[in-house]
């Protein structure tokens, strides 16, 4: 079968490998659609912290099954999601629930090989029907999980203010689970065009361009409270000790990116604001239903969100031009 290997930082391949054996209690499953994610990219420039090369990648799965265990409830040629964070199911984490900070986790495209090819062989227990949506949408579903995982984390209130810092796709994420929830959202970006797309597709009226008067305009925008619940979603140090400035007495403050460093702030004010600051990470079982739920009832432009497409053929010759920002990619998807 074909599969795409990222070789080393910078270099993607084309090789021919052999079918995946299926274990017991695996499901094998022809690879349909792959969702291509910043992760990805950052394996590309070899700024992924907890990844060996070479590397098969893609985590964002969808795809039909070839041949499932009795017991999975799964049939051949059931159209599927994977969830890609391999939990072990046994550690201090696992048991409390949050199987997205296994201590043990292997997730698919950075501790093993992912999903950038045509055949793979995954534990059922983490392969999901996607009934009653499109192979598309079925791809698109952990990117978005991340997101409605980190308002959930946020226990975020109707009526709340919220500001999303980084109008990337899991910022988009957060934004629309963050409005379904009920909160009023506000967008913080550098991309004029990332701000144009969420006022024009995900209908979020208020985004502000960083900016020389951009806290002024925050501070505006909540009648001088700042607001309840800060997301930021930049994987950019400077942002994440930014955002502190714009959180209310009292309020939240969740990093849902990432970046392989330290982050500093102001004690100072983190006490006399008494602000509860949360790390999200990944996504659970549950925010993946939360996300097909919304899915099904047509609460989120899917369509739309996918800007850009190909095939696994032809991914390499594309793949470092989408990440220029020239581009304009939302969510591209791969053909497999």
């Amino acid at each position: 079968m074909k599969s795409l290997i990222c070789e080393r930082p910078g270099v993607l391949r084309m090789e021919q490998r052999p079918m995946p054996v299926r274990n017991p209690g695996d499901v094998l499953i022809r690879v349909k659609r792959v969702g291509i994610c910043g992760t990805d990219m950052h394996i590309y420039r070899g700024t992924q912290p907890y990844l060996d090369y070479p590397r098969v990648m893609g985590h964002e799965l969808a795809g039909e099954v070839v041949e499932a265990p009795a017991a999975s409830g799964l049939s051949t040629g059931d159209t599927v999601y994977v969830m890609p964070y391999m939990a072990c199911g046994a550690c201090v984490a696992c048991r409390k629930g949050k199987t997205n900070c296994c201590t043990n986790i292997q997730v698919l495209g950075v501790h093993r090989d992912g999903g950038l090819a045509e055949y793979t062989s995954i534990p059922s227990q983490f392969v999901f029907k996607a009934e009653g949506i499109s192979l598309d949408d079925a791809a698109m579903i952990e990117f978005l999980a991340i997101g409605a995982h980190a308002v959930r984390r946020a226990a975020i209130q109707p009526g709340q203010n919220a500001l999303v810092v980084g109008a990337g796709p899991i910022g988009i994420a957060v934004a629309l689970f963050a409005r379904l929830r009920g909160a009023k959202v506000c967008m913080l970006d550098t991309r004029a065009d990332r701000l144009q797309f969420c006022r024009e597709i995900l209908q979020i009226p208020s985004t502000i361009e960083v900016g020389e008067n951009d806290k002024l305009q925050l501070a505006e925008f909540t009648q001088q409270d700042f607001f309840d619940v800060v997301f930021d979603a930049t994987g950019n140090a400077k942002a994440m000790e930014r955002g502190f400035e714009f959180v209310a007495h009292g309020g939240t403050y969740v990093f849902v990116s990432i970046v392989g460093g330290n982050i500093s702030f102001s004690d100072p004010e983190f006490h006399k604001r008494e602000i509860a600051l949360l790390g999200s990470r990944n996504a659970t079982t549950e925010d993946f239903e939360e996300v097909l739920a919304a899915m099904r009832a047509g609460l989120v432009p899917t369509r739309s969100l996918n800007t850009h497409r190909t095939t696994l053929d032809e991914l390499p010759a594309i793949f470092s031009l989408w990440m220029e920002p020239s581009a304009g990619v939302i969510k591209a998807i791969v053909d497999c």
